[in-house]
């Protein structure tokens, strides 16, 4: 189950792909078309805008942008971005391994082949699929 943070964010990355025409689209706007918080949603913008997805401009005609094309916005990134690891457990996962305590033999462990299949099929999925898909 994904959280809040990330729905509302792929909510905001396609309200913006469809409504900007070039221009920044303004937070209020997008907060009362999404009906999602002002104060969250500008915390979920500033995350996507760090990592290089939006950028902004001040000002009165100001707001957020897209600072890669709907097609070059992985699915991937977006979730590792707004959800973080993507893998069901830290054993499994690409970018935030961690070794389980409790695990003698990883190699041989029934719960990590399955969530590393698991892991495998979501992941097929998250990096084919763009923003342009979306909208």
């Amino acid at each position: 189950m994904i959280a809040k943070k990330t729905k509302y964010g792929l909510k905001a990355l396609v309200f913006i792909a469809r409504n900007s025409s070039g221009n920044p689209v303004q937070i209020k706007t997008i907060s009362e078309s999404e009906q999602i918080s002002r104060k969250f949603l500008e915390s979920i913008l500033l995350s996507l805008k760090s990592h290089g997805l939006l950028g902004s401009k001040k000002g009165k005609f100001g707001g957020y942008y897209l600072l890669k094309t709907p097609e070059e916005i992985k699915m991937s990134a977006v979730i590792r971005i707004l959800e973080g690891p993507i893998a069901m457990v830290p054993c499994v996962s690409l970018n935030f391994y961690e070794k389980c305590e409790d695990c003698k033999e990883p190699d041989h462990c029934a719960v990590r082949n399955l969530m590393e299949a698991v892991r495998d099929s979501t992941l097929e999925i998250y990096n084919n699929r763009t923003l342009a898909d979306l909208i």
